[in-house]
């Protein structure tokens, strides 16, 4: 994975049809999704749950691009090498979800991925300025996470914060939830390029109508676009 800083759309496939995400998966990478964004619950750290590695292991072979897997679960350590096994790219654990995040994103680089960092809305931009150098992203939370849906919280100032803690590092600010075309021009202008979006994407498509995926994709990136030319 080359670094760049262009906007990046990111679809949640928590929001896909869970009976068909083989099919799912393709359709949206077909329709121009940068990266799959897959949300990993444990019914613990946060009141859902979702998928384990198992299910990872199966979306793996439909994921051309990125597949980019966002832990919210305690403990992390422990299921590192899973996800590494089932095929993840990209592993972001919570800064909040432990006491040694800083040795967590050491054993994700070690297994072999990109490590992320995610902050929940109430945790500020400086809990991850003495990870940086460790990590590939930073997550931050525009909704408290646990469901897909919710309303956007804005986190712009952290964002600014955080895009000047990091300076020219090649670390990407990855957005996620509430995003669709009226928010994601906010979060871009504030220095984020990946951009996670479920129900923006998905609403209204579907594997056998997926030209709406793309059009919801193009409308979110154009949005974002037009916040940083």
């Amino acid at each position: 994975m080359s670094f760049d800083r262009s906007i990046k759309i990111a679809p949640s496939i928590l929001s896909a049809d869970f009976a068909n995400f083989g099919a799912e998966i393709q359709a949206i990478e077909a329709q121009g999704a940068d990266w799959v964004h897959i949300d990993v619950m444990d019914g613990h750290f946060v009141p859902n749950l979702t998928f384990g590695p198992p299910a990872v292991k199966a979306f793996r072979p439909h994921v051309k691009t990125v597949m980019d897997v966002h832990l919210m679960i305690t403990p992390v350590d422990p299921y590192i090498q899973a996800y590494a096994d089932a095929g993840a790219d990209i592993l972001t654990a919570h800064v909040e979800a432990g006491a040694h995040t800083h040795r967590t994103l050491q054993a994700i680089r070690a297994a072999g991925m990109k490590a992320g960092v995610a902050l929940n809305p109430g945790t500020p931009a400086d809990a991850v300025e003495h990870l940086l150098d460790l990590t590939d992203l930073v997550c931050v939370m525009t909704v408290n996470p646990g469901f897909g849906g919710q309303k956007f919280i804005d986190m712009t100032s952290k964002i600014r914060k955080l895009r000047s803690m990091i300076g020219n590092r090649p670390i990407h600010i990855e957005i996620d939830g509430g995003v669709d075309p009226k928010t994601a021009p906010l979060v871009a202008a504030a220095g984020a390029d990946v951009l996670v979006a479920g129900s923006a994407v998905f609403k209204g498509g579907s594997v056998d109508n997926p030209d709406v995926y793309g059009a919801n994709i193009k409308a979110v990136r154009s949005a974002a676009e037009s916040a940083t030319s």
